[in-house]
C-alpha cells in the first residue's frame, strides 16, 4: 500500500511539474515581452549624413553632441574612408573613377531609446538632429518603422491570448490531477468524518501536503526551465541580451507561487466536495 501511495504521489508531482513548466514558459514570455519589443526597437538605426565639406574630426565632435541627447541610445561613427570602402564593396572599385574626389560623406549611425521609435517621435528626433549646420540629411526607413510597430502590436495581442489560454489549461490540468489524487483517499476522509472530525481538521493535513507538493513540483519545474534556458543560451547567445537576472527571479517566483496556490485551492475544493458526499456516493 505504501509503495502504491508513493508511486501515486510521485506521478502527481511529475504531472504538476510538467504543467508548471508550461506556466514558467508562459511567464518568461509575459515578463520579457516588453524587453523583446524594446530590443527590436533599439536596434533600428537612423543615418545622419554630414555635409560633404565636413571633416571626420568635425563629425566626431558632433557625435559627442548626439550622445548627449536624451533620446539617443548609442552612436557609431563612419568615416569617409570607411563609407567609401563599403560602397566600393557594393558597387565595385571602378565606380569612383568618374569622380575627382570621393562623393561619400562622413556619417553617424544612431540608435534611439525604444520609446522614441515611432513615427511621431521620429519626426521630432529628425528635426532636432537636422538643426545642426553640419548635417546634410537624416535618413531612416519610415515603412520599416511602421511595419515594426504594427507587427509588435499584433504579436502582443496574440501572445496575450496564448498566455491566457495556457494559464487556464495549466490550472485545469493541475486541478484535475490534485482532485484525482485526493479522490483515491475518499474512504480515509469518510472514516475521519465518521469519528467526528470537523471539516477544518480533515482539510488541514491535505492542505499542508498540498503546499509541499506544489512547492516540490515548482522546484522541479524551475530546475527544468533553467536547464532549458542554459541550453538555449548556448544556441542563441544574442537572445539572452534581452533577459536579466531580475526577470528570471520574477519568473521563478511566479512558478513557485502558482504551484503552491493552485495545489492548495484545488485541494480545498476537492476535500470539501468529498466531505459532503454520502457513503453511497463514494463508490461512484
Amino acid at each position: 500500500m505504501r509503495r502504491r501511495l508513493r508511486n501515486a504521489y510521485l506521478s502527481t508531482v511529475v504531472s504538476i511539474s510538467l504543467v508548471l513548466l508550461l506556466v514558467g514558459v508562459a511567464a518568461m514570455l509575459l515578463v520579457n515581452a516588453k524587453s523583446v519589443s524594446n530590443y527590436f526597437k533599439e536596434n533600428m538605426r537612423i543615418s545622419v549624413m554630414m555635409k560633404s565639406d565636413v571633416s571626420d574630426a568635425e563629425t566626431m565632435e558632433y557625435q559627442e553632441t548626439l550622445d548627449a541627447m536624451h533620446f539617443v541610445r548609442g552612436t557609431e561613427f563612419i568615416s569617409k574612408a570607411q563609407g567609401t570602402a563599403e560602397l566600393e564593396q557594393m558597387l565595385g572599385e571602378g565606380f569612383l573613377s568618374v569622380f575627382e574626389t570621393s562623393p561619400v560623406p562622413a556619417s553617424i549611425d544612431v540608435t534611439l531609446q525604444a520609446d522614441y521609435v515611432s513615427p511621431d517621435s521620429l519626426a521630432i528626433v529628425k528635426a532636432a538632429i537636422a538643426e545642426s549646420p553640419l548635417v546634410d540629411e537624416v535618413e531612416y526607413q519610415q515603412s520599416l518603422i511602421e511595419a515594426l510597430n504594427a507587427n509588435l502590436r499584433k504579436i502582443s495581442i496574440v501572445l496575450a491570448v496564448f498566455i491566457g489560454l495556457l494559464l487556464f489549461i495549466s490550472y485545469v490540468l493541475i486541478n484535475n490531477t490534485v482532485r484525482l489524487s485526493i479522490f483515491s483517499r475518499r474512504f480515509t476522509i469518510h472514516t475521519m468524518k465518521l469519528v467526528g472530525a470537523t471539516r477544518s481538521f480533515i482539510r488541514a493535513p491535505f492542505l499542508i501536503r498540498a503546499v509541499f507538493q506544489g512547492l516540490f513540483s515548482a522546484c522541479i519545474a524551475v530546475l527544468c526551465l533553467i536547464g532549458i534556458l542554459f541550453y538555449l543560451r548556448g544556441q542563441f547567445q544574442q537572445l539572452f541580451e534581452i533577459f536579466s537576472a531580475q526577470m528570471l527571479l520574477a519568473v521563478i517566483g511566479i512558478v513557485l507561487v502558482s504551484g503552491m496556490l493552485i495545489c492548495v485551492v484545488s485541494t480545498w475544493f476537492a476535500v470539501n466536495r468529498l466531505v459532503s458526499l454520502s457513503k453511497d456516493d463514494l463508490y461512484y
